[in-house]
C-alpha cells in the first residue's frame, strides 16, 4: 500500500465555517423539497376548496329548485282545499260528506306536504353548513402544517449549528489530520447531512471467521480488550491486508485506496463490546487520483 500523504490541518474555525455551510446548503436542498411538498398541499387544498364552493352551489340551485317544486305543490293543494271546502258547502245530504271528506284528505296532505317541504329545506341548510365547515378544517389543518414546517427548520437549523459546533479534528493513526470525528449517532448524523464525505456503519465480531463488506473495503476484527476499549483489526482493500493493532475507540484509523484519490478513508469506532465493535468507516467523495 502506498506511503500516506501528509496533509496540513487547516484552521479549525475556517474547517467549521466550511462544514456548517456545507450543512446549511444540504439542509436548503432538503428544505425546498419540504417547501415544494407544502406549496403542493396548498394547491390540493385550493382545488378541494373550489370543488367544496361548486358542490355547495349546485347544492344551492338544486334547492331553490327543489324548494320552488315543492311550493308549486303546496300551492296546488291549498287550491285545491279551498275548492273542496267551497264544494262541501253548497253540496248536500250524501254529496256534502264525500265533499267534506275529500277537503279532510287535502288538508292532510298539505300538511304533510308542508312538513317534508320544512324538512328537506333543513337538511339541504344542514349539508351546506357541513360542506363549509369540512373546507375550513382542511384550510386550518394546511395552515397548521406550514407553521409546524417553518418551526422544524428554524429548530433544524440550529441542532445543525449547534451538533457541528461541538464536534472536534482529531489526527490520525496516520499523522493526517482528520475531519470532525462523530463519537455518538447523533454526531454522525449531523455528518452525514453536511455531505461532505461518504458514510458506512458497521458492527463486527470476533467470531467471524471471513472480513465484513464495509462500504467498497473488507475488515475483520482479531481482538478485544473491552475494559480498555482497545481492539485489533485487520483492513483488507486493493487486494491487500493492513493490520491496525491495539487501537482505541472514537480514534481515526486512516488508509489510502487506489479508488480513493488523494485524501484518506477514515475508520472510528465508537463502541467496544465483548467480542464485537461498533463505528463507521468515512470515504472522501473527491476520488482524483494521487500522484
Amino acid at each position: 500500500m502506498s506511503s500516506p500523504t501528509y496533509i496540513p490541518p487547516s484552521s479549525g474555525s475556517g474547517v467549521k465555517t466550511a462544514l456548517v455551510a456545507g450543512g446549511l446548503i444540504a439542509l436548503l436542498a432538503s428544505n425546498i423539497a419540504l417547501w415544494y411538498r407544502v406549496e403542493t398541499t396548498r394547491t390540493e387544498d385550493r382545488a378541494t376548496s373550489q370543488a367544496m364552493l361548486a358542490e355547495i352551489t349546485a347544492l344551492k340551485e338544486a334547492s331553490s329548485v327543489t324548494t320552488a317544486s315543492q311550493r308549486r305543490s303546496v300551492d296546488t293543494l291549498k287550491e285545491e282545499l279551498e275548492a273542496a271546502r267551497q264544494q262541501a258547502n253548497q253540496a248536500a245530504g250524501h254529496a256534502k260528506q264525500e265533499a267534506q271528506a275529500h277537503a279532510d284528505q287535502l288538508a292532510k296532505q298539505l300538511v304533510e306536504a308542508q312538513a317534508k317541504q320544512q324538512a328537506q329545506v333543513q337538511s339541504q341548510i344542514t349539508d351546506v353548513q357541513q360542506q363549509a365547515s369540512t373546507a375550513n378544517t382542511k384550510i386550518g389543518e394546511v395552515s397548521g402544517d406550514v407553521t409546524a414546517v417553518k418551526t422544524d427548520l428554524g429548530a433544524t437549523k440550529a441542532e445543525l449549528e449547534k451538533t457541528v459546533s461541538n464536534l472536534k479534528q482529531v489526527q490520525g493513526d496516520l499523522g493526517v489530520t482528520s475531519g470532525y470525528v462523530a463519537t455518538n449517532q447523533k454526531e454522525l448524523d449531523a455528518l452525514k447531512r453536511l455531505g461532505e464525505r461518504n458514510y458506512f456503519q458497521f458492527t463486527l465480531l470476533k467470531k467471524d471467521k471471513q472480513p465484513k463488506r464495509v462500504g467498497d473495503i473488507s475488515l475483520k476484527l482479531k481482538g478485544v480488550d473491552k475494559k480498555k476499549n482497545r481492539y485489533t483489526l485487520d483492513v483488507v482493500a486493493d487486494d491487500k491486508t493492513v493490520e491496525k493493532r491495539d487501537k482505541g475507540i472514537n480514534e481515526p484509523l486512516q488508509f489510502y485506496v487506489a479508488k480513493g484519490g488523494k485524501l484518506p478513508y477514515e475508520l472510528v469506532v465508537n463502541e467496544v463490546g465483548k467480542d464485537q465493535i461498533t463505528g463507521y468507516l468515512s470515504t472522501p467523495k473527491d476520488t482524483t487520483p494521487r500522484n
